[in-house]
């Protein structure tokens, strides 16, 4: 299966790549370039917004705007200028940072934590426990917590249908499904599938036939095409070594674009791989499903 560079965004870590539909265009964020890009696909538009505060994920919402978060905090973002802010999510925790970010089908703004991997000066930290949590939070300005369970890394937010979700946690290279609940309480959950031995699992998506992809980070230089039983259905082979997150796009949802990360790579491993950090596609031959919006 082909793979193409789509554009050479050399991002430290690429992550939570959306298709905003009304504007033809692919959104994700850099987390340690503190920026936010739009690619337009047909014409080649590249847009970049630079940011005070590393975001950390980004979903659309119904009205036009973005719904970001940063390490600590939700914001309302009109794609210019710098986010307002809307509430900090774990004031309690200031060891923890906000990673995964997703807008759920009932109109909610799923997010999950960790403990801060992220120096100031974007060196790496050692993530010593496991202290992650999904909160979910409502149109309305409520935030809840959604489970007890706790995470190494929350990774992974998709719905295969309203009451249903799937997430990942990259550490423990596990990916797990739960029931949800009316009031998006989430159930016992299960393990959906365990222990593939290529890279662990970051962003995934959907497509139209229930299956999920899943892009493999650390080293596993792959996305992963998973059945609804959990079964393993395919590899595809990426030219980049830390895929981070992938989404359907184009007019007809029948491209999969790749975000990926360059964060820990060395000068020598860059200078031969100038592609790692850059936003991949190709056409699996299968196609996507609508990006869910806020509000």
């Amino acid at each position: 299966m082909k793979v193409e560079l789509t554009l050479a965004a050399a991002d430290m870590v690429g992550e939570s790549v959306v298709w905003d539909e009304l504007h033809g265009r692919l959104v994700w964020i850099d987390i340690l370039g503190r920026r936010v890009h739009a690619l337009q696909p047909r014409t080649g538009k590249h847009q970049i917004w630079p940011l005070t505060n590393r975001p950390t994920s980004l979903g659309l919402r119904r009205d036009g705007g973005a719904i970001l978060a940063d390490q600590h905090d939700l914001s309302f973002w009109e794609w210019e200028g710098e986010p307002v802010k809307l509430c900090p999510v774990e004031p309690e925790l200031p060891l923890n940072r906000l990673n995964e970010g997703a807008v759920g089908p009932d109109g909610c703004y799923w997010v999950g934590s960790m403990l801060n991997n992220l120096g100031d000066d974007g060196s790496p930290r050692e993530i010593s426990e496991a202290a992650g949590r999904i909160y979910r939070y409502t149109p309305d300005g409520q935030i809840s917590r959604v489970t007890k369970d706790i995470f190494g890394i929350t990774n992974t937010l998709v719905w295969p249908s309203p009451d249903r979700l799937i997430t990942a946690d990259t550490l423990a290279n596990t990916i797990y499904a739960y029931p949800v609940g009316p009031e998006g309480q989430l159930g016992q959950r299960e393990v959906f599938c365990h222990g593939l031995a290529r890279g662990l699992p970051d962003g995934s998506c959907l497509d139209r036939e229930g299956f999920l992809w899943t892009a493999r980070v650390a080293g596993g230089a792959c996305l992963a095409r998973t059945a609804p039983d959990g079964q393993l259905d395919r590899l595809v082979e990426l030219p980049c070594s830390w895929p981070t997150s992938v989404t359907f796009g184009g007019p007809n949802l029948d491209h999969l674009y790749v975000t990926s990360a360059r964060f820990t790579m060395s000068a020598a491993h860059l200078a031969a791989h100038p592609e790692e950090g850059g936003l991949f596609s190709l056409r699996p031959g299968v196609k996507g499903l609508p990006t869910h919006r806020f509000g």
